[in-house]
């Protein structure tokens, strides 16, 4: 079914949602948003089998103002429910995070949606994911993503502008829990034609997620990294992305992202280009430009036996102007990292630093048929660390046997 929204029906988040529900309820279909501009005071929810479609450029969703709301004092792991000083303002169905000031970032943080007040207690749809204590300063606030799920599948969110509007909001969001487009533990989502900026946060966040698919989008200017494939998620094709001034990396590979294609993309004036990590393996980055990031171009970050970064191929990129604060060279390859192809990419822009630069733990980094202008060195690496010939790799998003897929519940 398809249901195209007028003005009228898109006069608030929460009537949006409604529309979203009947239609996932009906069996899914296509939620169509007319050409408008509309803050939202909680994130919209996608369903199974819906589509969550608008104009392009002339829908235009906005992050609400934030607002803090301190605990009244300790709270447990695992209760449904939080006790605030005031839960003035706050209303049934708004979605909402709690943290203290141990827990900002990683999967300490609670996002929920509130589904009943009582005075100044709030009840939360699932248990909160740790110990919130009196003298860290807990608190819930109003901080969200514009569009998420959890535990869905066959669904898409597709061209519209995302404004995170972080000027109006005194708490970030960690990337675990949450971005400006956000997906946890689901599968078979799309993401096509989303133009998003200016979250406190994550531009795109998923995790545990697999075959998913992001064509023609741009997450520019966060506080945090611009997309981020996480914890686990596999089977991802990345295609005509962009990544441009977020504070951390333009793209950045979180734990055991694996098996996934970044293709004709651009990642430009951010902290760093492309980050790999913890078990970041089987990865296929291609025809892809790192340029002017403040680190290196591509970042193999800190990762030691046995959960190493291997298995990735970086074929026909430009890795120009980059590591121009920090960083030891266009490409940084650290720790044990192995079996890493990079071939026929075009490599320079700094005369002070070589380009590519590979610690002497590294082993078996195969490189042909680069380009390199402009470096103090080509390469900085011992003969321990290279490899003579290229590792056979499959990599990259593709069709793939059930095991590769078995650390994931989806």
């Amino acid at each position: 079914m398809e249901r195209k929204l007028s003005l009228e029906e898109c006069g608030s988040a929460a009537g949006i949602q409604v529309i979203i529900d009947e239609v996932g309820k009906a069996g899914g279909g296509e939620v169509v948003l007319p050409a408008m501009e509309l803050v939202l005071d909680r994130g919209l929810i996608l369903r199974s089998g819906v589509e969550l479609c608008g104009q392009g450029e002339q829908t235009v969703l906005v992050k609400g103002p934030g607002k803090v709301y301190p605990l009244s004092g300790y709270h447990n792991y695992g209760m449904c429910d939080v006790p605030l000083v005031a839960a003035e303002g706050l209303e049934v169905g708004m979605t909402v995070s709690v943290h203290d000031g141990r827990s900002h970032g990683g999967f300490m943080e609670t996002f929920a949606t509130i589904t009943w007040i009582d005075g100044d207690w709030v009840g939360l749809d699932h248990g909160i994911e740790m110990d919130y204590y009196a003298d860290k300063e807990p608190c819930l606030t109003t901080v969200y993503p514009l569009v998420f799920a959890h535990y869905i599948q066959d669904a898409a969110v597709r061209n519209m502008r995302l404004e995170g509007n972080r000027a109006a909001n005194e708490k970030a969001m960690g990337g675990c829990r949450g971005g400006a487009v956000y997906f946890g533990n689901s599968r078979g989502i799309e993401i096509t034609g989303i133009r998003e900026r200016d979250f406190w946060g994550e531009g795109l966040s998923f995790q545990m997620c697999r075959d998913v698919k992001i064509i023609d989008c741009a997450f520019d200017e966060n506080t945090g990294n611009g997309l981020h494939p996480g914890a686990g998620s596999t089977n991802v094709l990345f295609e005509r992305c962009a990544g441009t001034g977020n504070g951390r990396s333009g793209f950045f590979f979180c734990v055991r992202a694996n098996h996934i294609t970044v293709r004709d993309c651009s990642f430009r004036d951010n902290a760093l280009g492309i980050s790999l990590g913890t078990r970041d393996c089987y990865n296929l980055i291609e025809n892809c430009r790192m340029e002017g990031n403040r680190g290196a171009g591509v970042l193999v970050r800190q990762t030691p036996k046995p959960t190493e970064v291997h298995s990735c191929r970086v074929q026909k990129c430009q890795i120009k102007g980059n590591a121009r604060v920090e960083g030891q060279g266009q490409v940084e390859i650290t720790s044990d990292a192995r079996d890493l192809v990079f071939v026929e990419n075009e490599v320079g822009g700094e005369r002070d630093k070589p380009g590519v630069f590979v610690e002497q733990t590294a082993r078996s980094i195969y490189l042909s048929d680069n380009v390199f202008t402009d470096c103090k060195v080509e390469v900085e690496m011992t003969s321990e660390s290279r490899a003579e010939k290229a590792p056979e790799i499959e990599c990259g998003y593709g069709e793939w046997p059930a095991p590769v897929f078995r650390h994931l519940l989806a």
